[in-house]
């Protein structure tokens, strides 16, 4: 059966270390696009750090859709509209504000807005954040995120420290919610009902196709779920053990235009 959709993740994926989406990539995601097949990008990251992507990638035609917030929303990349949403409550929010005081790690909720923190000294890893989506940081107490529209909370820190304050999270909050660990210094928490398989998955379905026609390329830990859920499963070759160990294929390294490779081996007719 042919794919019909590829999920593409972005960093260590997509794009080189230096953030460069080379000619190879561009040209094969072109090809794709142009023989029918839907290549949806899909990422931790809001719909504003993911625009310049889209449309170098010439993805933001009608019928173009974005996986963000690892899979709290799937947006129609034409007019930035929610296909599917699955968001966080403020008692969530003041639920995992707290443990972050508990273990003593910066956290920080973005919205579609904006990234929200009730640090006054405010972390460097929530600065990078900011710089890499493109996206304003406000100060704000707990008191003050009553009414916003929250869609995912990270814990932040050095390496070392969020290491040892997740193994401090009660099952509880597992149980609750879907946490992940994006990079060594990031810990996602969003909504039980979304990841990127689940909304993979649902878009899919709300297109007609089934999951035989899909392809999942991804390289960390957050990316599991929608390697799961896709029929032809693709680790970069520079993805975390876990990845490499469920992917059916294994294409090549993002600095050596992975996803071009798996693009025209395993998608391309």
């Amino acid at each position: 059966m042919s794919i019909k959709l590829v999920a593409v993740d972005i960093d260590g994926t997509l794009i080189t270390k230096d953030r460069k989406i080379t000619p190879d990539v561009y040209e094969a995601i072109q090809a794709a696009k142009k023989q029918g097949t839907k290549i949806v990008l899909a990422t931790g990251r809001p719909l504003a750090g993911v625009q310049n992507l889209l449309t170098e990638l010439k993805l933001k035609d009608e019928g173009d859709y974005v996986i963000t917030f690892n899979g709290s929303l799937v947006q129609d990349t034409a007019k930035g509209a929610d296909v599917i949403k699955k968001t966080l409550t403020y008692e969530d929010y003041l639920d995992l504000e707290f443990w972050s005081r508990k273990i003593n790690v910066h956290l920080h909720a973005i919205t579609k807005k904006g990234i929200y923190t009730a640090n006054r000294d405010i972390g460097k890893y929530t600065v990078h954040e900011a710089t890499l989506v493109d996206m304003p940081v406000f100060y704000r107490t707990p008191e003050e995120m009553a009414g916003h529209e929250i869609v995912k909370v990270m814990m932040i820190d050095e390496p070392e420290i969020l290491d040892a304050a997740i193994a401090k999270l009660p099952q509880e909050l597992y149980d609750k919610y879907t946490i992940v660990k994006s990079t060594p210094f990031y810990l996602e928490i969003i909504n039980k009902e979304a990841s990127k398989g689940k909304a993979l998955t649902h878009l899919a379905q709300q297109l007609g196709l089934s999951a035989d026609e899909t392809m999942a390329i991804g390289d960390e830990a957050n990316d599991r779920a929608m390697l799961e859920a896709a029929g032809t499963p693709v680790a970069m070759a520079n993805a975390v053990e876990e990845i490499k160990n469920l992917a059916h294929y294994i294409t090549k390294s993002n600095e050596e235009s992975g996803v071009a490779y798996a693009i025209r081996q395993w998608v391309l007719k």
